[in-house]
């Protein structure tokens, strides 16, 4: 008998994991989510593959096995998918990839930086050397690197504008009074409408972890 086409999960042939890596990484983090999975946000795509498929393997043996009525032996894989719902429910939410997929977006003031910049639309995105000038919009890339580093999204205190925000910051002090704290919803909810770019950096040259990272719009030359 011929084999089946790509990696097939044991005793499940059903649940082909060449069918999840052809899933994009915010398909796969979205299946994981809803499937109460924890740690899902930090995860590269191949152990988002391995996660969803382990999932999946489970619900195909409850399958099987639910014939078994109420009290039946599917009890075992409920009880395990709830464990991984339970743990985590302390996690905070995936942002996605936000209106634009974490595309850059550009218009007459794209700036040189902007041009020349590596785009990242994808958490699984690594950049091609250290110190690599790196741009996206992506709410998630930017939420994991500014936590990463123990940044706070915040808005310069006094510059806001009625019921909008002011100037946006990342706040990796803690400690200075002209900077005030916001939710990570409010942040992206004004990053989006002034249409914004987020350039950064992973590492410096030097390999050691960096905090720089400018607000760019292609709009207008003040951000």
């Amino acid at each position: 008998m011929a084999d089946e086409p790509g990696n097939q999960t044991p005793d499940t042939p059903d649940v082909s994991e060449t069918e999840l890596r052809g899933m994009k990484v915010d398909q796969l983090r979205r299946e994981a989510k809803e499937e109460g999975l924890s740690g899902t946000s930090g995860m590269r795509k191949g152990e988002l593959v391995d996660a969803v498929a382990e999932v999946r393997q489970e619900h195909a043996s409850g399958s099987e096995a639910g014939d078994g009525g109420a009290d039946g032996t599917n009890n075992g894989t409920n009880n395990g998918t709830n464990n991984a719902k339970n743990e985590g429910k302390d996690d905070a939410d995936d942002l996605g990839a936000g209106p634009d997929g974490g595309s850059i977006r550009t218009g007459e003031k794209t700036s040189a930086s902007l041009k020349y910049a590596q785009e990242i639309t994808s958490t699984d995105d690594d950049p091609e050397r250290e110190g690599r000038s790196l741009a996206t919009t992506h709410h998630e890339v930017i939420r994991q690197w500014a936590e990463a580093r123990g940044g706070r999204p915040a808005t310069v205190d006094g510059t806001e504008h009625g019921d909008h925000l002011g100037v946006l910051r990342i706040d990796f002090q803690g400690d200075t009074d002209k900077l005030r704290h916001v939710s990570w919803e409010e942040w992206f909810r004004t990053f989006d409408d002034r249409r914004l770019n987020f350039v950064y950096q992973e590492q410096r040259k030097d390999g050691n972890q960096s905090t720089f990272f400018i607000l760019e719009s292609p709009d207008r030359e003040d951000a």
